[in-house]
């Protein structure tokens, strides 16, 4: 099987359609931002009519996704294609899901009942500032979603209460070792390109709506504190149209959050030594 990775606007998503129409395969997507129902636009969400995709539309933007949700389905479908003689192509730019698929999750530490019954007292915030007083590092790992998962939270702080070292923890291996699999990630070779093509993909998404969309969802009653809200994009203009900051101010920010965002991608990625890195 195929995974293709790497950082956002090098066109993941179009090499995943191309290995599945050639091999005959079906996509499984691991991006945590197109798990969401009703983000379309400013996500770039893609459906081809000749390739089904997996774990898209899935969640509506006020509910939690985390990563240990995406291994589980994501375990359950590979199994169903494997069985069925049908290639799986995953793809996506969220390496949280794709380590946890891939090398597990930590769950030697037992749980401890009395400090979570005191950290489920405390609010998102508080939580998020206990857990970077720990290591700053595992909080930037994690994606949006599990940034504003209460439980996801607790469980990061819980484990590194023990003092625990990685060796002591076990983990449990959601990926079927006996699969053969081919992990290829796509990066810009410049941080020139890269900009150039997140403004050129900013501009296509406002041609497309992305203004119209974020105003829909307004009407709709979803707030910038949804989960799925918190996407890229959809947060500075949710910002726009509550005024507190300009259109102009809107787009920008967009832009930088999304060129930040595709830096942390590779950051984290490289440390992977499986994955076979092709420039673009």
């Amino acid at each position: 099987m195929y995974i293709i990775t790497g950082q956002t606007a090098t066109g993941k998503t179009n090499l995943a359609y191309e290995l599945a129409k050639k091999h005959k395969g079906e996509i499984i997507n691991f991006d945590s931002r197109q798990i969401y129902q009703k983000l379309n636009i400013i996500t770039g969400k893609q459906v081809f009519p000749d390739v089904k995709t997996h774990l898209i539309d899935i969640v509506d933007p006020k509910e939690q996704f985390s990563s240990f949700d995406f291994a589980n389905s994501a375990k359950r479908i590979i199994n169903y294609l494997i069985r069925h003689n049908i290639m799986p192509i995953l793809v996506g730019g969220t390496y949280l899901y794709l380590k946890h698929l891939l090398y597990g999750i930590d769950t030697k530490v037992p749980a401890d009942w009395k400090l979570r019954e005191e950290l489920g007292k405390k609010s998102v915030k508080q939580l998020q500032d206990i857990l970077k007083k720990h290591s700053v590092q595992t909080f930037e790992r994690l994606n949006q979603s599990d940034r504003n998962n209460p439980h996801r939270l607790i469980r990061k702080i819980e484990i590194y209460s023990t003092h625990l070292t990685f060796p002591e923890r076990k983990k449990t291996n959601y990926f079927p070792g006996k699969y053969n699999y081919k992990l290829i990630g796509l990066r810009f070779k410049s941080n020139e390109s890269l900009k150039k093509a997140i403004e050129k993909r900013v501009e296509q998404r406002v041609r497309n709506g992305a203004f119209q969309e974020v105003k829909h969802l307004i009407k709709q009653g979803y707030k910038s504190t949804d989960p799925g809200m918190q996407t890229i994009g959809y947060k500075q203009l949710i910002q726009y149209y509550s005024g507190t900051i300009s259109r102009d101010e809107a787009l920008q920010q967009w832009i930088t959050k999304e060129v930040q965002y595709a830096k942390r991608q590779y950051t984290f990625m490289k440390k992977d030594k499986n994955i076979k890195w092709k420039s673009i």
